[in-house]
């Protein structure tokens, strides 16, 4: 059964109580995200992975994809950690995966105690590979190689696959507090995904394309305007203004901190950034 196995970078560096408040708050937002999407799924979490067990895969990639605090996920084969296991299972995973006369390579990393090094599973696991494959002129190439399997091993289970898909990363949305947001035009709308990608529960002030910002948030407040009765109150931390360096003298200051996130960022980066956002491609962010 295909295992999605996601990652988290930058909670990686808070000390530990900072890190396991952040995974827990981590961990009810994909499970929330999958929720709102209708998607049934287990969601365990183990040494700085999250693995999303369910009967429908693509739909969970589509969920999890969009969490904030996610870095990268990964599609996997899942078997027990033992050498003959994985080589068997990377054999039977490379079968279709690998064309005529292509190279490849192994590239494996673990965690845990285990009787083989890193080194000893690309070696072996390679050698498995080839001759599944010999038949298409498969050769090896650790340099270049035209595919790469990846073997991630963590204590007694191995995950096998060959591609990582980007997410947004950050910090998990809602960790850092509430604030207001100022969503009228592009350069407002990037501004406020970008405090929310900084962990900011933000509160739309304003209706551009506030659909999109729905899928990062499922429970995403959308307000009648600056100064709305939230219930908030006392919880609103700071206001997100998108503007430029020319319009700051124009920004209505107020009694929260103002965030300026776009100010140094041109036209033409905005733009991108907001095609990335829209098409939730984070290759090129």
């Amino acid at each position: 059964m295909a295992v999605i196995l996601a990652r988290y970078c930058e909670i990686g560096l808070k000390n530990t109580p900072a890190r396991k408040r952040f995974e827990g708050i981590l961990k009810k937002n994909i499970l929330d995200m999958l929720a709102a999407d209708g998607i049934e799924a287990l969601v365990t979490s183990v040494d700085a992975r999250y693995y999303v067990r369910s009967s429908d895969i693509d739909g969970c990639v589509s969920s999890v994809k969009r969490v904030f605090g996610i870095t990268s996920l990964s599609v996997t084969e899942e078997c027990s950690s033992k050498m003959e296991d994985i080589c068997a299972s990377v054999a039977e995973y490379s079968v279709g995966r690998i064309s005529s006369n292509q190279s490849f390579a192994i590239r494996a990393r673990r965690n845990g105690d285990h009787p083989y090094t890193s080194m000893d599973i690309g070696r072996e696991a390679g050698s498995a590979v080839f001759l599944k494959n010999k038949d298409k002129g498969a050769r090896v190439d650790l340099t270049n190689p035209n595919k790469i399997f990846y073997i991630e091993i963590r204590n007694n289970r191995a995950y096998i696959f060959d591609e990582y898909v980007n997410c947004p990363g950050g910090l998990p949305l809602g960790c850092q507090g509430h604030i207001i947001a100022e969503v009228n035009d592009k350069r407002g709308f990037v501004s406020a995904w970008m405090m929310m990608k900084r962990g900011c529960k933000v509160l739309i002030s304003g209706n551009y394309r506030t659909d999109i910002l729905k899928k990062y948030d499922p429970s995403l407040c959308v307000l009648e305007g600056w100064g709305a009765d939230t219930g908030l109150t006392e919880k609103i931390l700071g206001r997100s203004v998108g503007c430029t360096m020319d319009e700051l003298d124009s920004v209505v200051k107020c009694e929260v901190p103002l965030y300026f996130p776009t100010i140094g960022m041109s036209d033409a980066e905005v733009d991108s950034l907001f095609d990335n956002i829209t098409r939730f491609d984070f290759r090129r962010y």
